[in-house]
């Protein structure tokens, strides 16, 4: 693949307009931490939520998607898509608490709702276990991406991929800090989604694919575009749809994903000007994120049955790929090598853009989590401010050099996924209550953390998993365990729940100038915490200053509808890209009618979300 000098050009003045956007914020950014990390606490909803949606556009994820859809066709998407339900629930639910408790990180929530040693250590510790171990695994998966990219598109070997955009993006990171990632964020958008939709359009029109309705009835493609996995297939069906919508969603941890809100997307929700802002910040993200923004990626996905129908067909155009890196999620970049001049710089300058949005903001997400729950909580407590920007820009550096070691070791990003979900299998719960039910205490937390991680180190790493859910010999023959394979995640999430839930009966609940602090501060409302308020009462302190309806039932109306309003976009746009016109007006009609709805709950809650 050549580039011309057009192509040059174009990602040339892309990226150095980030670093000149991240050399003018970098003073301001630099002033003191809160600036450094949630610049001031003074973003508009629109701006937060065209980051968050530039977050998750990272160059792993058309590689990720591209993977699912060849092996498991459109509906494997499930997996992902049933995170909605997550994303909702922190939208009409927890936004506006996360911005009420007003802390700097969601890891300081920990000494918000918990008290004593126990929230210290949860605090330190989930701080290095999040901020450092699974974020570099997140940023892993998206520089690995980067390589493959690189590799098939620009023919540049591991090393020379990770040395150019790793040292572009944390340069911009380290100066610009979070002002700069939101500021460039909202550039990013725009270059991204322009070349995903330009690459989709340009490639489903190659005379080999012949345009989308030829492209829908090719052999290579008419088993993978269904929206729903066939009932016939019992372990898919349980696999991508049942389990990913009954369990997944509301018991398991997951960058961007979080039940009950956190990470970046909590980071976002800190920096906003108000709790209103917060909620319609996290409510545009998750309409981009599910309803809009996949069909590109997946059009992509299913050209790429055409061209390159096997592994063996892309090895064979691109044989100095290394061979440790072939998978089917290469797919996606070799199709990309078709585009013609303009266009290539174009698309080329977006995945640019999406790694650079990606890796920025979990540098700056990590980093303030090591220094504002680490650093200044167990290394040096009257640090000054400036020390703690030092901090934060080397914490940035050290973050990217780690986790582009650990790229270079990873084969396919689907991989990463599912051992980020089963490592975070059953936590999910304790995220999602901790807020309403006061006899959650820290030991709760540190139990659901732990148990998950052994369990699921011992069932993916041991003999224990095969006896169990069986496995896949080397001659491909499947070996049968006691228990059919589908239920290992459920096993992980019933085991962590049954075990965290035992130690929160077991042990005392926090401290009353705790629960009493918390809940002034939060106002979380609910039957969980009836007994607080009655017992705060007895002792003449007011608890509830507004003393405003509980909000909760409400929003879980709000969830629903938005639930139905969103899924019925995203399938409205398939159904229109499938040819199913009536099936699009059906789902068209549904997606409308659920809008409805949602604006009256939204006015029943008497909140307004711009």
């Amino acid at each position: 693949m050549t580039l011309s000098t057009f192509d040059y050009g174009i990602i040339f003045f892309f990226f150095a307009l980030v670093i000149v956007i991240g050399i003018i914020v970098s003073k301001k950014s630099g002033k003191n931490s809160s600036e450094f990390f949630l610049s001031g606490r003074n973003m508009p909803w629109w701006l937060l939520g065209f980051s968050m949606v530039a977050t998750t556009f990272s160059t792993d994820t058309p590689n990720f998607v591209t993977d699912v859809v060849r092996n498991k066709g459109v509906s494997g998407n499930w997996i992902w898509w049933a995170f909605l339900l997550t994303g909702l629930l922190t939208v009409f639910v927890y936004a506006k608490l996360w911005r009420k408790s007003n802390v700097k990180t969601d890891m300081e929530f920990y000494e918000l709702r918990y008290g004593g040693k126990p929230a210290r250590f949860l605090r330190g510790f989930r701080s290095i276990y999040l901020g450092f171990a699974f974020n570099v695994l997140a940023m892993a998966g998206v520089t690995l991406a980067a390589i493959k990219i690189g590799q098939v598109m620009l023919g540049l070997s591991s090393l020379e991929v990770v040395g150019i955009a790793g040292t572009i993006t944390v340069l911009f990171s380290a100066i610009g800090g979070f002002r700069g990632v939101i500021y460039t964020d909202f550039i990013l958008f725009f270059v991204a989604m322009a070349g995903s939709i330009g690459a989709a359009y340009y490639l489903v029109n190659l005379p080999e694919v012949g345009g989308l309705s030829n492209l829908i009835a090719h052999e290579n493609v008419q088993d993978k575009i269904a929206l729903l996995p066939s009932w016939s297939d019992k372990e898919k069906f349980i696999t991508l749809l049942i389990i990913p919508l009954a369990v997944q969603w509301w018991s398991s941890w997951f960058p961007g994903g979080e039940p009950g809100g956190g990470g970046y997307i909590a980071q976002r929700m800190l920096a906003a000007k108000n709790e209103n802002h917060a909620v319609g910040a996290t409510f545009f993200f998750n309409v981009m994120h599910y309803a809009l923004r996949p069909w590109p990626w997946i059009i992509v996905a299913l050209v790429s049955l055409v061209v390159f129908p096997d592994i063996a067909s892309i090895q064979a155009a691109f044989p100095n790929v290394e061979e440790s890196k072939l998978g089917h999620d290469l797919a996606y970049s070799a199709m990309l090598t078709m585009l013609p001049s303009g266009l290539l710089g174009l698309v080329l300058a977006s995945l640019g853009a999406a790694y650079m949005s990606t890796i920025s903001t979990h540098l700056n997400w990590g980093s303030s989590y090591i220094v504002n729950d680490f650093y200044t909580q167990h290394i040096k407590k009257d640090a000054s401010e400036k020390e703690l920007v030092r901090v934060g820009r080397l914490s940035t550096v050290l973050l990217m050099l780690i986790s582009t070691g650990l790229a270079l070791l990873l084969n396919n990003a689907l991989q990463l996924f599912d051992i980020i979900i089963m490592f975070g299998a059953g936590t999910g719960m304790v995220f999602i209550l901790r807020w309403f039910w006061s006899r959650i205490n820290a030991w709760s937390e540190i139990t659901a953390m732990f148990v998950s991680g052994i369990i699921s180190i011992l069932l993916n790493f041991t003999s224990l998993g095969a006896y169990l859910f069986g496995q896949t010999l080397e001659n491909g023959q499947l070996q049968e365990g006691v228990f059919e394979s589908w239920w290992q995640y459920p096993f992980v999430v019933l085991f962590t729940s049954i075990c965290w839930l035992t130690v929160t009966f077991l042990t005392p609940r926090e401290a009353k100038r705790v629960l009493y602090h918390f809940y002034k501060t939060t106002q979380p409302g609910g039957p969980g915490w009836k007994s607080v308020i009655e017992e705060a009462k007895s002792e003449n302190v007011d608890l509830e200053e507004n003393n405003e309806k509980w909000s909760v039932p409400n929003g879980i109306l709000a969830v629903i509808s938005a639930t139905i309003a969103i899924y019925g976009c995203l399938f409205t746009v398939g159904k229109l890209i499938y040819g199913e016109y009536n099936n699009a007006l059906i789902f068209l009609a549904i997606t409308i009618a659920s809008s409805i709805a949602l604006l009256y709950i939204w006015k029943k809650m008497k909140g307004k979300a711009f």
